[in-house]
């Protein structure tokens, strides 16, 4: 193993350590949250890129459930490129972007507060220039992430926004002890991943492509894992609802192209449950994740989580079986998972 791939593999086991420490800034947290609900917004608009978007997801997502707020993953490029207004007075303009200092989305936040816009920073770059140039900042805390691959970032993301969430909703204490809880079942499930992955990576060793579904709020734990099956294993693999998979993309599907469904335990199990027949029909491999992964039957591999005391923090515990699988995959393809090709680090140290 490498010295990069080490500090993956590191990085990854490191974070159930950064939801425990957002929870020290629970007074911080609800004081941003105070001042977010007095301003009540008619529309959010979030903006971001990558691992930063997929964030975006999984708060436009708890934002509407706990909050009741028109949620928008807005266009940067209409007011950067195209001289449309980034915002109207009274908005509230969220960019998310682990570094801080992703040009267009601190030109967009800049662009959305010259609007009469509230703006919100969310990032791990304390002293960013997105952090300077916000309104009110939700800070990760997340420390140093060296690994070009986005683990403890991406999820201390999560983290933060489900706090904020919870405290919009006046449920910061319920959400907090949530995220307890999922810290400690996600150090209980980490102490056995490397195992459960190493087998469904030495299966797979030899495929190109990969789709992953999901619905609701999995939909950022799909869209994540693939990004990471992408920039550490060289794969192609695409994201999308459970429900797209019947438009287009089942034609694709054979025993060289799995398919990858995260399965929650809630009202959008049917649809996953759809998708997963679908792709076995057609002959593909099935691999099942998520708290309801167990009710796939058509998996021919199970990477099951527990499911968490509060349903709504599963994507935390969900992307951490694709993570572990792509550290595997890679080093199964004899790829470095800590040094891909043709990338480098955009995440600062905050």
């Amino acid at each position: 193993m490498s010295a990069a791939a080490a500090v993956l593999a590191r990085e990854i086991r490191e974070q159930p350590a950064v939801w425990r420490g957002l929870l020290e800034h629970e007074a911080a947290i609800a004081e941003t949250a105070a001042a977010l609900a007095a301003l009540d917004p008619p529309l959010v608009r979030i903006a971001a890129h990558g691992t930063s978007d997929h964030a975006g997801i999984y708060a436009s997502y708890l934002l509407r459930a706990l909050r009741g707020w028109t949620v928008v993953r807005d266009s940067m490029s209409m007011p950067l490129y195209y001289g449309v207004p980034a915002a109207r007075p009274g908005e509230l303009a969220i960019g998310v972007s682990q570094s801080g200092e992703t040009p267009d989305v601190v030109a967009w936040l800049a662009r959305a507060r010259e609007a009469g816009a509230t703006t919100l920073a969310i990032t791990n770059g304390e002293d960013s220039a997105l952090a300077r140039g916000a309104d009110h900042v939700l800070r990760v805390g997340a420390g140093a992430e060296r690994s070009i691959a986005a683990t403890k970032t991406y999820t201390g993301t999560l983290a933060a926004i489900a706090l904020l969430a919870g405290a919009l909703a006046g449920e910061g204490p319920r959400m907090a002890a949530g995220l307890t809880a999922a810290a400690d079942a996600a150090e209980e499930l980490l102490e056995g991943l490397d195992a459960a992955v190493a087998p469904v990576a030495e299966a797979l060793a030899r495929i190109d492509r990969m789709y992953l579904v999901a619905r609701g709020i999995e939909l950022a734990t799909a869209n994540e894992i693939a990004l990471k099956l992408t920039e550490v294993c060289y794969l192609g693999a695409k994201a999308m609802s459970a429900t797209a998979m019947a438009h287009g993309p089942v034609a694709a599907l054979d025993a060289d192209v799995p398919l990858w469904a995260i399965a929650a335990a809630d009202g959008t199990l049917p649809a996953v449950q759809e998708a997963a027949r679908r792709a076995h029909d057609a002959g593909a491999p099935v691999i099942a994740s998520g708290p309801a992964a167990a009710q796939l039957g058509e998996a021919a591999h199970v990477l099951a989580i527990p499911e968490p005391s509060e349903p709504l923090l599963s994507p935390l515990l969900s992307v951490l079986p694709g993570q572990a699988f792509a550290w595997a995959l890679a080093q199964a393809k004899g790829i470095d998972p800590g040094a891909p090709r043709h990338l480098r680090k955009i995440t600062a140290a905050a």
